[in-house]
């Protein structure tokens, strides 16, 4: 099979090469997934420096987030072959390949009635953002919902499901070709971080009172500032840190201003309420039926291509997700 494999570390466009390797077989707990699509993550830039906080053993393929179907299972799995999943795979076997691995815990079944590539850009943005959104913030109807970020992976799906929920969404984007997606994902105001400070924009959307819930996949300066129009009691969710800075968290401003800080790993939940995790996406899979929300698909390129790709958008040129064919 064709796989794209790092030998040794560096930047992505320069270590990533195309390869022809034995298919994986599956160990104890896993299954074999014959990859349909594959969608970046920014973790595809960071995996081939040695900079993320999984550092698999050379050489490996890198890609977090597949959808496909299965063709062999491991010692103590119950998932038939050929059923339709989508999958976060277990590295170093990565999903930027013809087929992967991936910890049958990790593999959600995908509906027919949704295609691979559509499946692919749903997996992390829409189970991270629903996660962030109804079960750690607890959004309301008619509550102000601040996104950051909003023209990218996670950021688009916290804007669908925000106006889902019956929110008043505002988005902040960087430039004007980004504010306009975040329009036309339902935001019903959107602000370029680069032409001002969007904690003033904030205060004047919303009475000087603040965003109830603020989702914050940035870190760094976005969250510090984000702490300053946050409305009393409100809830700010922490899903990444995709600006490379972890923000401290003075303890006095949560006391006196009465709002709180929410972590949000979605990974978690695999282990300890799967539950939980496949009523959620029958919920998302609801949805999209409904055409309540649409993944935002920026492109689908074949795996030669994937380098570039991630360079790209770890530069931030890319909006919403990229889609690798393999």
């Amino acid at each position: 099979m064709r796989a794209l494999q790092v030998e040794e570390l560096g930047a992505p466009i320069d270590v990533l090469k195309m390869v022809e390797i034995d298919s994986p077989e599956p160990g104890p707990g896993e299954v074999r997934i014959q990859v349909g699509a594959a969608a970046l993550n920014f973790a595809d830039e960071l995996l081939p420096r040695g900079l993320y906080q999984l550092k698999p053993t050379l050489p490996f393929t890198p890609g977090m987030e597949v959808a496909g179907h299965v063709t062999a299972v491991g010692e103590g799995v119950d998932i038939e072959l050929g059923r339709r999943v989508m999958a976060v795979p277990a590295l170093p076997k990565g999903g930027l390949a013809q087929e992967c691995l991936a910890e049958a815990r990790n593999c959600f079944t995908v509906p027919d009635d949704v295609e691979y590539h559509q499946a692919a850009a749903i997996l992390i943005p829409y189970q991270t953002s629903h996660t962030a959104l109804h079960r750690r913030a607890h959004l309301q109807a008619g509550e102000t919902l601040l996104v950051h970020a909003g023209a990218g992976g996670v950021g688009s799906a916290a804007i669908q499901l925000g106006v889902a929920a019956g929110a008043k969404v505002i988005a902040t984007a960087g430039g004007p070709e980004k504010v306009e997606i975040c329009k036309q994902l339902g935001a019903h105001h959107a602000i370029d971080y680069r032409a001002g400070d969007f904690v003033d924009e904030v205060k004047a959307l919303t009475d000087d009172r603040g965003a109830d819930v603020i989702y914050d996949p940035v870190g760094g300066e976005v969250f510090d500032r984000s702490r300053k129009c946050i409305a009393w009691e409100g809830r700010i969710v922490v899903v990444g840190f995709a600006g490379g800075t972890i923000p401290q968290i003075p303890a006095n401003q949560l006391m006196f201003r009465n709002y709180s800080v929410v972590g949000c790993y979605m990974g978690g939940y695999s282990d300890r309420d799967r539950p939980y995790m496949d009523q959620m996406f029958e919920e998302i899979f609801d949805m999209v039926r409904r055409g309540e929300i649409t993944p935002l698909i920026n492109k689908r390129l074949p795996l030669a291509e994937a380098p570039a790709a991630i360079t790209e958008l770890a530069s931030r040129g890319t909006v919403g997700k990229v889609i690798i064919d393999p």
